[in-house]
């Protein structure tokens, strides 16, 4: 199939990119800048394109359209509101236009309770997605990961960071979230499943682990599985875990911010067996992760 991949060299991706190719599907990038190689990638401007004209001659002729493209934080550069709702949803409008079979798009899973604005940018995406299928314009598939984990991944080497210090001072949120960490291989084997048999694509799919666990707990798995003792785990109060959220505010390449302790509050668990049922198989356990992901 000919396929429009959006957010290409991202990380997630830049993992859906290998595993449809290696499935014999011709993929076009969507990506920031082109570079030489034109005739695999289109440029676009996921901050600027929010209007479905922009979008029509890029989905023209396209069998599938993914979208992959995701921030954590509102930046001048790459703001939220665009990113997040105005453009998937001008891309959405393309493709129905353009009568593309199918579109998959990658959103995320425990934002429903949340008033952030992560959150409700990508809800407005995902609701609007959704409100187009059932009006029959055009066939979708949205997929809700919990955290997503493997090599290229700035969580999980986060994470990993984490796990090799013999000493860490952890915030509550931190500690305490709900996860169920899904394997990038896995949701790469989703998305090209998927795509092999469109007339069954479910409308919505959680992309989780087979078991939940506290990401205080996975850090501790993550250093299990390096190979470390375990560490001492300390708490930071829960002002300093304020203040702290706070000063990240102020910093928009920091990860760790007032949104990001919402975020972590929010339950980010969902039932495995569709995702085990669509696969055939279990997804890989975070207890295996590294092993079996960090190649």
């Amino acid at each position: 199939m000919k396929i429009l991949l959006c957010g290409a060299r991202g990380f997630i991706g830049s993992h859906l990119l290998q595993a449809l190719r290696q499935a014999g599907h011709e993929v076009i990038c969507g990506v920031s800048q082109a570079g030489s190689r034109a005739h695999d990638a289109v440029q676009v401007d996921y901050a600027r394109d929010t209007q479905a004209a922009a979008w029509r001659d890029r989905v023209e002729g396209m069998d599938v359209v993914i979208n992959a493209v995701g921030v954590l934080r509102d930046t001048h550069r790459r703001p939220i509101q665009a990113v997040h709702a105005d453009t998937p949803i001008a891309l959405f409008e393309a493709c129905a236009q353009a009568e593309v079979r199918h579109v998959v798009h990658i959103s995320a899973l425990g934002i429903e309770h949340s008033a952030t604005r992560y959150a409700q940018t990508k809800l407005a995406a995902e609701q609007h997605l959704r409100d187009m299928a059932q009006a029959g314009r055009l066939s979708a598939t949205i997929l809700k990961p919990s955290i997503v984990f493997g090599r290229g991944g700035d969580s999980s080497a986060l994470f990993l960071n984490l796990a090799r210090l013999p000493i860490a001072l952890m915030p509550g949120p931190v500690i305490d979230a709900q996860v169920q960490p899904v394997a990038v291989t896995d949701l790469a084997d989703v998305v090209v499943r998927l795509v092999a048999n469109l007339a069954h694509a479910p409308e919505t799919l959680a992309c989780v682990g087979p078991q939940p666990v506290q990401l205080g707990d996975f850090i501790a798995s993550l250093r299990t599985q390096l190979g470390h003792r375990p560490a001492t785990v300390l708490r930071l109060p829960e002002w300093v875990t304020s203040l702290s959220a706070r000063c990240g505010d102020l910093v928009s390449a920091s990860p760790w911010s007032s949104e990001a302790v919402d975020l972590l509050r929010q339950p980010n668990v969902a039932d495995a067996g569709p995702i085990a049922a669509l696969l055939g198989r279990p997804t890989i356990h975070f207890s295996e992760l590294l092993a079996r992901t960090w190649q």
